[in-house]
């Protein structure tokens, strides 16, 4: 039986990406829209948190330390002693309306990760329709090159891979829609984009996402309150309801790898009300029975 409980009362206005890192075995996330980067143990102790200079959409470890972080002005270095950022390129610096949004790394250490507009005006979060799709996802060589993967995106989400690297999925959030790629892993070339898994049918839209060790896809049902599980095959396998509405992302973690963390908003957007007392705490999902896989460090 799956236990869900409050990690920690982050009172986050966006938190997203939960990573858990094996190396240090800690817990890092984001508050995107605060500009803040926060960490903790695997029980929620030892909170710390440092800053970022804009909103962050995500974050990946580096191998010889600091991380790669994907902020509103493209992707940057970090430092976490100094907190400072030395920056790397942006692909779309001649669009201030665009921004870096979710991203995770490889197993060969390349960071992939999308963006997304910051004009909401046009948004129907009921339907899930938006008149245009001008966001692209991204693919961060160690060797600091830049290539675009896929574009006409509306909201960059959720990528991440197979156990046996061969697929990568992704997720489109304001369309309600997840996609599988074949993955090239030697390469990092992403083709044949097909439709995973649709949210049209559900409370809310797909957001943040992670696989299992089962090759098993977790999503984080943003606006609906639940977390769910599907079948390599597309097929929904499980369901978990949450004890807030609006859920951002999921990672497993803890010592065990058997610990899903996840995100949450605790601003409204678009209307939408939230009254949850917990809304924007860091949760942890246990007795799932399943165990998530390490998340690998950029390699630049």
């Amino acid at each position: 039986m799956a236990e869900v409980r409050l990690l920690v009362d982050a009172n986050n206005h966006l938190g997203e990406g939960p990573l858990w890192d094996v190396k240090e075995e800690r817990l890092y996330w984001i508050d995107s829209t605060a500009a803040e980067i926060y960490s903790c143990r695997a029980d929620g102790a030892d909170v710390k948190r440092y800053f970022v200079p804009r909103h962050i959409g995500s974050m990946a470890l580096r191998e010889q330390g600091g991380a790669v972080v994907a902020l509103a002005n493209g992707l940057h270095f970090y430092d976490f002693d100094a907190q400072a950022v030395a920056f790397i390129a942006d692909p779309e610096a001649d669009d201030p309306e665009m921004r870096f949004n979710d991203g995770k790394v490889d197993r060969r250490g390349r960071f992939i990760a999308g963006t997304m507009s910051y004009d909401f005006d046009r948004y129907d979060a009921d339907r899930g329709q938006r008149s245009t799709r001008s966001g692209a996802l991204y693919r961060l060589d160690v060797d600091g090159r830049i290539a675009r993967l896929d574009s006409g995106i509306s909201c960059s989400n959720g990528p991440c891979w197979s156990p046996d690297n061969r697929t990568l999925y992704f997720t489109d959030t304001y369309c309600k829609e997840m996609y599988a790629y074949d993955y090239d892993i030697e390469t990092g070339a992403a083709t044949n984009r097909r439709l995973f898994a649709s949210a049209h049918n559900m409370a809310g839209t797909f957001d943040g996402a992670t696989v299992d060790e089962e090759g098993y896809v977790w999503s984080a049902l943003v606006f609906g309150g639940r977390i769910v599980r599907f079948a390599p095959d597309g097929t929904l396998d499980r369901v978990v309801p949450f004890p807030v509405r609006n859920l951002t992302s999921v990672m497993f973690g803890g010592p065990n790898l058997d610990t899903l963390y996840v995100t949450t908003m605790g601003r409204p957007m678009w209307g939408i009300p939230q009254k949850e007392r917990d809304k924007g705490g860091l949760f942890a999902v246990t007795g799932l029975g399943v165990r998530g896989l390490p998340e690998p460090r950029f390699a630049g």
